[in-house]
């Protein structure tokens, strides 16, 4: 399993081990097991604030991205709102990307590990 394939399959929500199973059974609930290949995607307790992480710095790198050339073109207020809008919405949409994206590079890293 390449680093690519292991970014792929998480950006497609899918079992980061296979690539068939779906991680998600709603909107925000993820399911226990993988439907295919039967991986556990609970873990322990906090294992997932590391996906909140990854959540915060896409939501900042976006946001400065866009923010940066705009604050001398445009006054403030007219950019706030809509990046305050932004920081809003993105992160909640973001979730189960965030969440995937953490579950696939913590097994590739753990199946790099030499044992």
């Amino acid at each position: 399993m390449t680093f690519w394939q292991t970014v792929g399959r998480g950006l497609r929500l899918r079992c980061p081990r296979c690539g068939q199973g779906k991680l998600f059974k709603g909107l925000f609930a993820m399911a226990d097991a993988c439907s295919s290949c039967g991986l556990d995607f609970r873990r322990e307790q906090g294992y997932y604030i590391g996906a909140m992480y990854i959540n915060y710095g896409a939501t900042a790198v976006i946001l400065l991205g866009v923010s940066l050339p705009l604050i001398g073109k445009y006054p403030l207020p007219t950019i706030l709102w809509p990046l305050g809008l932004f920081c809003s919405i993105f992160p909640i949409w973001f979730f189960r990307y965030s969440r995937s994206l953490w579950l696939a590079l913590d097994l590739y890293i753990i199946t790099k590990i030499p044992k």
